[in-house]
């Protein structure tokens, strides 16, 4: 059974990328640790491995999962326990593929793996909804063993099959895309882009069109496991005090989520908490704190780049949110600041397609993004809602102009994404594409 036909048995995701990454490390001495944010679909790519492993050929009894979220294991916290509860279970199986799902609980759980690697033929996957399941100690113990395999919530292009809805070229327009429902209609491309900022891309959520109700019921219970399962009821943290301030922690969460894509310190935000609290909240609080909400893959710093000096900046950078979902749950969908959720949704596409992000820096102004690929693959991208107004267009063409004093002292790819309005293709030399192109730039049918 191929990728996409196993994608469609359990109604989920195109699997090609992540599905297709794990294959290739099949029945290779590589532990293949699968992350990402909760309920983004790591269990579910375990499961289309087993049953892509079945399809080979491998018999039911060689395919163990081990789900350790489930009361089953309830008492197995510790890596000896969990080891010799794995021992006893594979015993008198030959070459077993063992499936470890939500294995950060397990205190110590990459010393226990590692040994089943090296005592046993066997072939092992894991998944893990926090960071600290790739903490320093288990790259020490393992380095050189192990593949990682980010996921993401779905990306516009995802969420679109979720939906059944085709993209088009549009006859005569170059690259603009239009967008098709399964019953052959023509849909409003930015009313389903606004769909998707507005509800996100949880795969749970994107069968069918978006229910304000049920998607704000869903996004609570994932917030809440995140912020009291994964933050707050981890007593400690490998030698970092523990998170229990749950007041301070949902605070800083609102704050992050109400600025997406602006520039931010830990110092600044501790001014705000204080400042909106009365509290005296402090910078090493913060830190942690932070720490801890990246480690669930809930947010993450993007840093600052001297596009002249070639080089990261030590102070300031961008939070990005890892679905504007949650934002849109956390901000109670008032549906401001649009044109920075669209930033977010950017973000997390060339994230996706494998680029290494950065904010970028130029006496000129600020560059949305320097995206670094592969060899010279290399893009500078802006985003902005509308350029109708001169005054907007010039602020957003400014930092990428040829001409502007500070400039960008090479010739990549520059690219101005706009959500709305008319817009030429060019601006001297400068690429203007709509967001529902630029995101669908790679999945346009022809037809």
């Amino acid at each position: 059974m191929s990728g996409r036909a196993l994608g469609r048995l359990y109604g989920y995701r195109s699997p090609k990328r992540y599905l297709d990454r794990l294959i290739a490390f099949q029945d290779t001495d590589l532990i293949k640790i699968v992350t990402g944010i909760r309920r983004c679909g790591k269990s579910t790519l375990l499961d289309m491995m087993r049953d892509y492993l079945a399809q080979q050929g491998v018999p039911a009894e060689r395919l163990l999962t081990f789900k350790m979220e489930s009361l089953e294991y309830t008492g197995i916290t510790d890596y000896l326990t969990f080891y010799r509860m794995v021992r006893e279970r594979i015993d008198g199986i030959d070459h077993p593929y063992l499936f470890f799902d939500e294995l950060q609980n397990v205190e110590g759980w990459e010393k226990a793996v590692n040994s089943l690697r090296v005592d046993l033929p066997c072939d092992i996957y894991v998944t893990g909804s926090n960071a600290f399941l790739l903490s320093s100690e288990l790259a020490t113990l393992i380095s050189g063993r192990y593949v990682e395999v980010k996921m993401q919530p779905l990306t516009f292009s995802e969420y679109l099959d979720f939906r059944s809805i085709d993209a088009v070229a549009a006859e005569g327009l170059g690259e603009r895309v239009e967008l098709v429902s399964k019953t052959g209609d023509r849909l409003n491309s930015n009313t389903v882009l606004e769909q998707y900022i507005t509800y996100g891309g949880m795969p749970f959520l994107a069968h069918d069109e978006p229910r304000r109700e049920l998607c704000r019921d869903y996004i609570r219970s994932l917030y809440q496991t995140i912020v009291a399962r994964d933050i707050l009821s981890r007593a400690t943290r490998r030698g970092r005090g523990a998170i229990t301030k749950r007041d301070v922690l949902e605070r800083l969460c609102a704050y992050l989520a109400d600025n997406i894509s602006n520039q931010t310190s830990v110092n600044k935000i501790v001014g705000t908490l204080n400042e909106s609290a009365g509290g005296k909240t402090n910078a090493s609080t913060v830190s942690a704190y932070i720490d801890a909400l990246e480690e669930t893959y809930l947010f993450t710093k993007v840093k600052r780049y001297d596009i002249k000096g070639r080089e990261l900046l030590k102070t300031g950078g961008k939070y990005y949110i890892a679905d504007t979902g949650i934002r849109s749950y956390l901000d109670g969908y008032r549906g401001s600041d649009s044109g920075r959720m669209l930033e977010n949704v950017i973000y997390n596409q060339l994230v996706f397609e494998g680029y290494e992000v950065f904010c970028g820096h130029l006496r000129a102004g600020e560059i949305d993004f320097v995206a670094i690929g592969e060899g010279s693959d290399r893009k500078y991208i802006q985003v902005t809602e509308r350029i109708d107004a001169e005054a907007t267009r010039e602020r957003e063409l400014r930092p990428l102009k040829l001409s502007t004093l500070g400039k960008i002292p090479d010739s990549y790819e520059k690219i101005l994404i706009v959500r709305d309005g008319d817009h030429p293709t060019d601006i001297d030399g400068i690429r203007i594409v709509g967001a529902v192109d630029f995101l669908l730039r790679n999945k346009i049918t022809r037809g």
